[in-house]
């Protein structure tokens, strides 16, 4: 079934990024669809270092821009849309919280699901509380990557894994830009969803803290992460949310 039959999701411009209006229900209802269809599509979640990198780069935004849904993953995103295209969205779309509903949603419509990403120890544990959640869940594959680029044969081959388990969502935690990356050129070659959700497959298999809630609807997610790794995360939070911190500003001004 051709990607185009799939009426996926409106897309506005964020500094050059597309990003989809959508909500949970939304995109819930359309990856299923396109997976029963085993229809070959991308969909991603970007918080707001996601889109910095996008901006940054014209590489991974062209990339980027060509996926089905790009999702509003950090609340000052979703917040963004809001104010600059009237998007009117009451939530965020959270990777974690995207792939518990499409798991949930695949057991039910019996499509199979594929794992692929983070450390075999993580994706194992991953893999055991998601069948825990959900006992009837098909999961047609689980693998943990090398931590190199995969080779023009050994994506061949994955493909094929891929495809003979029938699987009709992958999941893809690789964190940024890498799953994004992979998933862009991993498309052609299969005939399935590919959800790129980073951390969740940390958050899932509980092997790192998720924020409480109220942080997550206040937008300070990042505190809570920076706080439990502060050597790994300082850097990336000072830089990318005062360069989209300023982004916003700018818009701002300009439109006044």
């Amino acid at each position: 079934m051709p990607a185009q039959t799939i009426q996926w999701p409106p897309r506005h411009d964020l500094f050059g990024v597309r990003v989809s209006r959508t909500t949970y229900e939304e995109a819930e209802t359309l990856i299923i669809q396109a997976a029963v269809a085993h229809t070959n599509a991308v969909v991603t979640h970007l918080p707001v270092h996601g889109i910095v990198m996008a901006v940054r780069d014209p590489m991974y935004r062209d990339r980027i821009n060509s996926f089905d849904i790009v999702a509003p993953d950090g609340q000052p995103v979703r917040w963004a849309l809001n104010a600059f295209h009237a998007a009117h969205l009451q939530d965020r779309v959270y990777g974690p919280e995207l792939m518990l509903r499409l798991c949930r949603d695949a057991a039910s419509a019996q499509v199979g699901v594929y794992l692929y990403g983070s450390l075999p120890t993580v994706v194992t544990r991953l893999k055991a509380n998601l069948i825990s959640r959900y006992p009837i869940l098909q999961i047609v594959g689980c693998e943990s990557p090398p931590f190199r680029p995969l080779t023009s044969p050994e994506i061949d081959s994955l493909a094929c894994r891929i495809n003979d388990s029938n699987a009709g969502l992958v999941f893809i935690g690789l964190g940024l830009p890498k799953q994004d990356l992979f998933a862009h050129e991993l498309r052609s070659h299969i005939h399935a969803v590919q959800i790129c959700v980073g951390a969740a497959f940390d958050f899932l298999a509980r092997t790192k803290r998720m924020a409480p809630p109220w942080m997550q609807r206040a937008g300070v997610e990042w505190l809570f992460r920076l706080a439990h790794e502060p050597r790994r995360l300082w850097q990336r939070y000072l830089t990318t949310n005062t360069t989209f911190a300023m982004l916003v500003l700018r818009r701002l001004v300009l439109r006044q």
